[in-house]
């Protein structure tokens, strides 16, 4: 018998659906039905899980893996324009096609609830009044972007101050964000909220968080800054565990036998077709260093890499329930997902990120004292050399992702999910 229905809503982004579509594997599992909206490249594997899908359609259907084809004028831009057209692009002008979407799946079905990830903002309408309408969850799949007194704006990678002077600054910066550097960005908001009928926008357009009838935070609050101003629908719930991994073990695997230190450098499943940017510097740099690295690729090719050092080991996929156990240091781009599942196990971190969100990732990794963030995504191989020394060197980084494994570990985070989606989903909101 099903307990509840849910519409699980999710940005075509690899980062955004993997942990949406984690939860909706756990919630099939524990007896819920549960619709996946999101786009059509994820079909097979929203359908895999027991979801029922339904695709996105006009613009906010895309193949995350082809940049060109969603994102074809990004080269013209650099900096904060670019950061712009992304945002505007991939989250802001997809409006009313993903709330056309959900409009016709309310129309057609009842739900106990809707649950999203943080940037689907197609339920924004539905937030601010515009329609009766059951509860709306959100999940924070990325660093939260809730503006506060005691933190500067998204995307500038700063650390939090509550200090007088750090608070002017949070303050300064924060009003800049709305009146100057996003001005653009919550113009074409305004027109899009305008396209569906949807009430005039009162809110900022990257800063809804506190609209939700609850936000359900990803990763431990260890892991994000502190604010004193921090909405009261804000809950963290800790890591949602992924799908148990199908690749196999490699023929190597026996010499991650613990005779020299692993350290594991991956670029993840998208952001791989420039080996230039990570893999190799890394390569480079540990090359004579009495360390194992084990390198994968991400679904590329083995060949795709080329001739390796010795101390070098490559697989196209790897088994990482069982890698990162064995691992004493891992570097990567920054992705919030793989961030906080190897946190989760206590393996610290040599970060290197520069596209969406993964500065702020790489920032507070190095807050919490968890690994080394090197400020730009292509890194040369004297910074990963030094970074991987000070955390293969120092006990400190291992001894902080330890514990702030330990405090994940006290978060039943699927049991946190659930409640809240059961909770809320008894009150339809008028």
């Amino acid at each position: 018998m099903l307990v509840a229905t849910f519409l699980l809503c999710s940005t075509p982004v690899h980062g955004h659906v993997s942990p949406m579509l984690d939860i909706a594997r756990e919630l099939i599992a524990r007896g819920h039905s549960v619709t996946a909206l999101t786009g059509s490249r994820f079909e097979t594997r929203a359908r895999a899980i027991g979801a029922t899908f339904v695709p996105l359609s006009g613009i906010a259907d895309f193949d995350d893996r082809d940049v060109p084809s969603y994102l074809p004028d990004r080269e013209k831009y650099s900096g904060l324009a670019q950061a712009q057209y992304d945002i505007q692009t991939i989250f802001i002008r997809t409006i009313p096609d993903q709330y056309r979407a959900v409009r016709a799946l309310l129309d057609s079905e009842d739900f106990d609830a809707i649950i999203v990830d943080t940037a689907f903002a197609g339920v924004s309408p539905l937030l601010f009044g515009m329609d009766a309408r059951p509860p709306v969850l959100g999940v924070g799949v990325s660093p939260l972007t809730q503006l506060s007194r005691d933190v500067a704006p998204t995307g500038m990678g700063l650390p939090p101050s509550s200090s007088p002077v750090g608070r002017l600054r949070n303050r300064t910066l924060n009003l800049l964000a709305r009146r100057v550097f996003f001005r653009d960005t919550q113009r074409v908001a305004e027109r899009m909220a305008a396209e569906v009928g949807a009430p005039p926008l009162t809110h900022f357009a990257m800063d809804i968080s506190r609209a939700f009838d609850a936000f359900l935070q990803l990763g431990p609050i260890g892991l994000e800054y502190p604010r004193s101003d921090l909405s009261p629908n804000v809950s963290f719930v800790g890591t949602v565990p992924p799908a148990a991994s199908t690749a196999p073990r490699p023929a190597w695997w026996g010499d991650l036998d613990g005779t020299r230190p692993v350290v594991h450098v991956t670029q993840g499943t998208i952001d791989n077709r420039d080996l230039d940017r990570l893999i190799r510097p890394t390569i480079a740099a540990l090359a004579d260093e009495d360390v194992l690295v084990v390198v994968s690729m991400g679904g590329r090719s083995v060949e795709w890499l080329g001739e390796a050092p010795a101390n070098v080991r490559v697989a196209e996929y790897l088994p990482y329930e069982d890698l990162l156990p064995l691992t004493d240091v891992m570097i990567t781009n920054g992705g919030f997902g793989g961030v906080q599942h190897a946190l989760s196990l206590g393996v610290p971190l040599v970060v290197a990120g520069d596209t969406e969100d993964k500065p702020e990732v790489a920032a507070r990794v190095a807050w919490a004292g968890v690994g080394v963030n090197l400020r730009t995504g292509r890194p040369d191989a004297r910074a990963l050399r030094r970074a991987v020394n000070t955390v293969l060197g120092d006990p400190g980084y291992r001894a902080r992702a330890a514990k702030l494994a330990a405090v994940t570990a006290t978060y039943p985070a699927m049991d946190l999910i659930e409640a809240a989606l059961l909770e809320k989903g008894s009150r339809r909101v008028e």
